[in-house]
């Protein structure tokens, strides 16, 4: 049996070789290899990186893959795209520069990485530094006219800046910035943390403990000065026709004052304007209009207050009864008979223009361009000759037309 099976391995070993190929090229056929790229690039995983360092330089946050793997793979990919890591492994690396390259880490078999983007990446490593600094206070522009500012409070007083050696050697302060441009409230807000180098150019890559502060500042008006709303005061009425639509004022609000403080507390809160003439207005209306002011009190600043006021006509409609239907474009040799020989109009548009409207403002006509002898079912054209009347409805809608050449018998409409 032995020298028999010693005779025969040959045949034995080709068997078992036609065997796994037959195998493979089942397997491959039920289930392909597929080569593309991954859709969502993949989120490159810092580890090791030694205590007390610090990464300089750009190191990319993703990485793009393309991988060959059978299409069962790729269902398992696509169903969870944690299966795939890019990692950038620093253990072991001291202080300097490196390059070192992704390790793609596929938890799935099989499979083969055709190409990373990027392959590898090229970085530094430095001390980790820190530096604490007080916070600067920036205040811009100027509060509104009669309000002061008071001390402000911050909290806390003081940040640790924390990054790279190199970035943390050109640190020199740390502020916030508040903008108080025409300021009539008190603050009290939080506000981001800038890290500032010598030129005053905000740093990047660094951290900031606590990266935003708290302010408290003080906004309040002064003795003899108030804030005071605006009532415009109107006469007349707007033209018969038209309606006020509204009525505006640029300031709302006043400041006004007075030498005397309490005149500014007596005040009611409101001060009226010199009267806005309506009297048959027609149009929308922009002037200026001073103030009714107590005696001793003052404003401060634009003596007028700008008024805008918006007049429009009504808006209405009317019908327009009986309306001759007149016939255009009938071919030579043709007549026609039109049923019904009037409509009505409904028409609407500013109440004005309709209480002017005539008959002869409004033409009704059917177009027989082109048709020949026979019975039709025809929609009027109505053309209104006063802009901004428009046509709503025409009843009836249709008409009928019987078209006969001359001379002929008359058709007779079927009921």
């Amino acid at each position: 049996m032995l020298r028999w099976l010693a005779d025969n391995y040959r045949t034995f070993l080709w068997a078992l070789a036609l065997a796994i190929a037959v195998w493979v090229a089942a397997v491959t056929g039920a289930d392909p290899d597929e080569t593309h790229a991954i859709a969502t690039p993949v989120p490159v995983e810092v580890v090791g990186q030694g205590p007390g360092l610090v990464i300089s330089g750009n190191v990319p946050k993703e990485v793009r893959i393309a991988l060959r793997a059978p299409r069962s793979v790729w269902n398992l990919i696509d169903a969870d795209p944690k299966t795939i890591r890019a990692v950038l492994d620093l253990s072991g690396l001291a202080v300097g520069e490196h390059n070192v390259n992704l390790q793609i880490q596929v938890n799935a078999r099989p499979v083969e990485v055709i190409s990373a983007s990027p392959q590898s990446v090229t970085f530094g490593l430095e001390p980790l530094a820190t530096q604490t600094l007080n916070v600067d206070l920036r205040l811009t522009g100027e509060a509104a006219i009669g309000y002061q500012v008071g001390d402000a409070v911050l909290e806390p007083l003081r940040v640790v800046v924390a990054g790279a050696q190199s970035q943390i050697q050109k640190v020199r302060r740390a502020r916030v910035s508040v903008d108080l441009n025409g300021i009539r409230e008190s603050l009290d807000q939080t506000l981001k943390v800038e890290v500032l180098d010598s030129a005053g150019q905000p740093i990047s890559g660094v951290t900031v403990s606590p990266d935003s502060i708290h302010l408290t500042l003080p906004v309040s008006q002064q003795g003899g000065y108030r804030d005071v709303a605006v009532k415009v005061v109107t006469t007349g009425r707007v033209a018969s026709g038209y309606r006020l639509t509204d009525i505006s004022v640029f300031p709302p609000v006043v400041t006004v004052f007075a030498t005397n403080p309490e005149l500014v507390s007596n005040l009611p809160g409101v001060l009226e304007t010199q009267p806005l003439d309506l009297q048959n207005a027609q149009n929308d209306i922009s002037t200026r209009l001073a103030l009714n002011l107590p005696v001793g009190i003052s404003i401060v600043g634009e003596q007028t207050v700008q008024i805008e006021a918006g007049v429009s006509p009504i808006e209405s409609s009317v019908t327009l009864a009986g309306e001759k239907v007149e016939i255009t474009g009938l071919t030579n040799g043709l007549e026609a008979q039109v049923s019904p020989l009037t409509v009505d109009v409904i028409v609407s548009g500013p109440l004005p223009l309709l209480d002017t409207i005539t008959r002869q403002d409004v033409h009704v006509t059917v177009d027989l361009s082109g048709l020949e002898a026979g019975i039709h079912q025809i929609t009027p054209r109505v053309e209104v000759l006063i802009s901004d009347v428009v046509v709503e409805s025409i009843l009836p809608n249709t008409i009928e037309v019987v078209i006969t050449r001359i001379g002929a018998p008359t058709i007779t409409p079927s009921p």
